[in-house]
C-alpha cells in the first residue's frame, strides 16, 4: 500500500502522557506531523509537547466526556486548520477474578476503552471527513483471544475492534479510512503495573510462546507509525499477531479448557489479587474520578 507522507499532517493522539501514546507522538512529530496530545495529566502532556520536534499542543480532557472532546476537536481544528489522523489510544486496565472485581473499576475499563474510543471518533469524524483522513483504533491481543482474570479488558478491546470494523464500512465511501491496531504485551506503564501483582505476572509467564513475552516499546510503535503512513486497515505491533487472525476461532475453546486448569492451580492465591486500575495511567484516571487534580 502506498505510503502517505506525514509532513504537514495534523495528528491527534489520545492517552499521550506516556507509553505508546507518548512515543507515538514523538515519532509522528519527527516525521513532520503537527501533533495534538489529549489526556488527563496536563503537566505530563506539556512535558511531552515541549519535547516534540515541530508544532504541537496539548488538551486536558477525559475521552469519555462528549462535550469536552467535541470542544477539543473544535479547538484543534481552529488552531491547526484541519485534522488528518486520529489515534484513539487512551486506555486503562484492571485484573483479577470477575466475581471479586471492583464494579467501579470494571465499568471504568469499559467506559474508557470502548465508550471513550467511540466518543473520540464521534468528535473528530466530521473533520476527518473534510480531510479524507485516517482513524486508528488501538485494540490489543485481548481482542483476538480471551484470557481469564482480564474480563473487562478483553471485553473492551473486543468491543473496540468490532466497533472499528463496523465504522470502516460506514465511512469508507466518505474518504475516511479506519484501522485497528493490535499490540501484545508491550513494555508500558500499564503492563509493568499489572506485573506488580505476583499472580497476574505468573499467569502471564505461563502463556505459550510468543504471547508470554514483554516486547520493547520502540519497535512496536515503529510498526504503528508504518501502519499510519499506509492508512492500513490492520496494524500489528508485533510480527506474529497477524498470524493469530487465522486461528482466532479456535482460541476460546482452547483458553476455556486450559484456563480452568490454571485457575484451579492459582485458586488459593486469588483472594490477594489487586482489582483496581493498574499503572500510573490507572492512578491518574482514579484521581480524575475522585476529583483530585493530577
Amino acid at each position: 500500500m502506498t505510503k502517505v507522507s506525514l509532513e504537514g499532517q495534523v495528528a491527534i493522539v489520545t492517552g499521550a502522557a506516556r507509553g505508546v501514546g507518548e512515543l507515538l507522538a514523538r515519532k509522528l512529530s519527527a516525521r513532520g506531523a503537527k501533533v495534538a496530545l489529549v489526556g488527563l495529566e496536563p503537566d505530563a502532556l506539556k512535558q511531552v509537547a515541549d519535547r516534540l520536534h515541530g508544532e504541537s499542543g496539548f488538551w486536558h480532557a477525559d475521552v469519555t466526556d462528549h462535550e469536552a472532546m467535541a470542544q477539543v476537536a473544535a479547538e484543534v481544528k481552529e488552531r491547526f486548520g484541519k485534522v488528518d489522523i486520529v489515534v484513539a489510544n487512551a486506555g486503562v486496565a484492571s485484573g483479577g477474578p470477575f466475581v471479586e472485581s471492583d464494579p467501579a473499576a470494571w465499568r471504568r475499563v469499559i467506559e474508557v476503552n470502548l465508550i471513550g474510543s467511540a466518543v473520540t471518533a464521534r468528535a473528530f469524524l466530521p473533520v476527518l471527513m473534510e480531510s479524507r483522513g485516517y482513524l486508528l483504533q488501538i485494540a490489543s491481543l485481548a481482542a483476538i483471544t480471551p484470557a481469564p482474570m482480564m474480563t473487562a479488558y478483553c471485553a473492551s478491546k473486543s468491543g473496540v475492534e468490532a466497533y472499528a470494523h463496523s465504522l470502516r464500512a460506514e465511512v469508507g465511501h466518505k474518504g475516511v479510512r479506519v484501522g485497528v491496531g493490535y499490540l501484545s504485551w508491550t513494555d508500558t506503564d500499564m503492563v509493568r503495573g499489572a506485573d506488580q501483582d505476583e499472580v497476574m505476572r505468573e499467569l502471564r509467564q505461563r502463556l505459550p510462546w510468543p504471547s508470554n513475552k514483554t516486547y520493547p516499546l520502540g519497535p512496536a510503535v515503529d510498526r504503528i507509525v508504518a501502519g499510519i503512513e499506509r492508512r492500513s486497515s490492520h496494524v500489528y505491533a508485533q510480527w506474529w499477531l497477524r498470524g493469530m487472525q487465522g486461528v482466532r476461532g479456535y482460541l476460546p475453546g482452547i483458553i476455556g479448557a486450559v484456563g480452568q486448569r490454571e485457575m484451579r492451580r492459582f485458586e488459593p492465591r486469588l483472594k490477594g489479587v489487586s482489582t483496581g486500575l493498574v499503572g500510573a495511567g490507572g492512578a491518574a484516571d482514579e484521581q480524575r474520578q475522585q476529583g483530585i487534580s493530577p
